[in-house]
This record gives structure tokens, sequence and C-alpha cells, in this order.
């Protein structure tokens, strides 16, 4: 029986390097399941550009891009002070977010995460889930937390047997708030690659969390994952995964 893995205590830069040691270190080459629980958010420069140097010389996206992909943070910077014209001008401008060939991969071709959490297909029209939840959590008088929730799988065009779907791995995400911590954001990965996904992916959830807790005017204070599947990822090798490793946790020394 594999027994979960848990990661906490630790930063983001911080907890990306240990599941990456952990994956060195075991016979296999995955973590099932593995659970990764934050409370602080700081990166260390170090970490992040030994990671993003290794991705630009295996011809993939930047830590960056990824995060981009659940959290456009760079045009919420442009329209903090009003999430529906940022939502609005997501949804405007993602006919050619969806057509951008980065590296000649067209990695947007099925959508973003984002846009599903904002422009999710229903029998009645499209749904936006994120301001769904923030009216709801807003709106004090339903104190049914289970509604809290948005998915990003679509069976109706995600559910086929394609040998390699790769998106989307992100099956859903959950809001809740506690007296305690403030905003916390659950998530669950039926499968991830370390190297090429993994710290973007934490690192857009982590700024969805913080731009929802700015929405609903709570503090954010924990993000959870569980992912079912935590493995290298597309023909990284341990030896590979070793020296980035090493690279990494060494500029963490120095620094």
């Amino acid at each position: 029986m594999t027994s979960p893995t848990l990661i906490q205590d630790l930063n983001l830069s911080q907890s990306w390097l240990e599941v990456l040691k952990r994956l060195i270190d075991i016979s296999g080459n995955e973590l099932s399941p593995l659970v990764l629980t934050i409370t602080d958010f700081d990166e260390i420069e170090s970490i992040r550009k030994a990671l993003d140097n290794n991705l630009i010389t295996h011809n993939k996206q930047l830590i960056q891009t990824v995060s981009e992909t659940i959290f456009p943070d760079s045009l919420y910077r442009l329209f903090k002070d009003n999430r529906c014209q940022f939502f609005n001008e997501y949804k405007s401008n993602f006919k050619r977010i969806k057509e951008l060939d980065l590296m000649g991969k067209k990695r947007n071709a099925r959508g973003t995460y984002f846009q599903r959490l904002i422009d999710y297909p229903g029998k009645n029209g499209r749904i936006n889930q994120l301001e769904k939840i923030i009216e709801s959590i807003l709106d004090d008088k339903n104190n049914r937390r289970s509604r809290f929730q948005a998915t990003t799988f679509d069976p109706n065009t995600d559910l086929h047997d394609n040998p390699y779907l790769g998106f989307p791995c992100l099956q859903h995400v959950k809001f809740y708030v506690t007296k305690e911590e403030g905003l916390v954001l659950n998530s669950f990965y039926a499968l991830q690659y370390v190297f090429e996904k993994a710290y973007g992916n934490w690192l857009g959830l982590i700024n969805l969390g913080r731009f929802v807790s700015k929405e609903i005017g709570v503090q954010f204070g924990r993000f959870n994952c569980f992912i079912s599947i935590e493995t290298l990822g597309h023909s990284f090798k341990k030896k590979e995964a070793r020296s980035l490793y090493e690279q990494a946790a060494k500029g963490m020394e120095i620094s």
C-alpha cells in the first residue's frame, strides 16, 4: 500500500524543492498521493531561478507562464480595483490567448484553467464560477460551505481515451473561510509533473487565493493541494533531477 507524502511547514520554494528531493530519494518515480499545505507564500529567488534556467534548457514553459494559466496576475495588476472589468478583459482577449502558439506547442488550444473558472459551459449559458463564489461568500445568508467550489474538468470534452491529454490536470478548487486562518484554498490534481508544472501551478493557485481573499476582505491564510500522482515529468530523468536539486539547494545556502 502506498503511504501518503505530506509536505508542510515550508514556504513555496522550499516546498517544491522538498517534493523534488522526495522523488529523487524513492525507488520509483511517483509519489501517490502527495499532500501539500503552505502558509508561508514567500519565494526564494535562487530556487526559482535554478528551475527557470532548467526549464529554458528543456524548452519548457517558465514558472510565470504556467502560473498565469491559473491566475493571470499580470493582467489583474491592470484592473485590480475592478474585478468585473478584469474578468471581461480576460474573456474578450481569450481567443488571442487560446491561439497563442508558445514554442510551437499550442498549449492553450483546449483552454486555460482561469478561463474555465470564469467562463465554464452551462446548460443556460456560460458561468463565472469565481464571481458566484465571491458573491456567495459576501452574502452571509447561506452558510452552506460546500457551494464555494469550482471545477475545471468538463466531461463533455475531457473524458476520452487519448493517451496524453495534458489539460486539465487540475480538477477543482474549494474555498472556505475560518476564524483562525482567514481564507483557505484547497485544490485537487489528478496528475502533476514536479519539473514542468508544480511550482507554476502552486504559484498560480496562491495568486488565485490572494485575489479571492482581497475581494472578500479577509486574509489568505492557507493553501492546500492534494495530488493523486506526483511524478518527475516527461522525459525528465533522476540524474537531471538530482543535478537540478543540487543547483537549487546550493543557491539557497549561498543566499
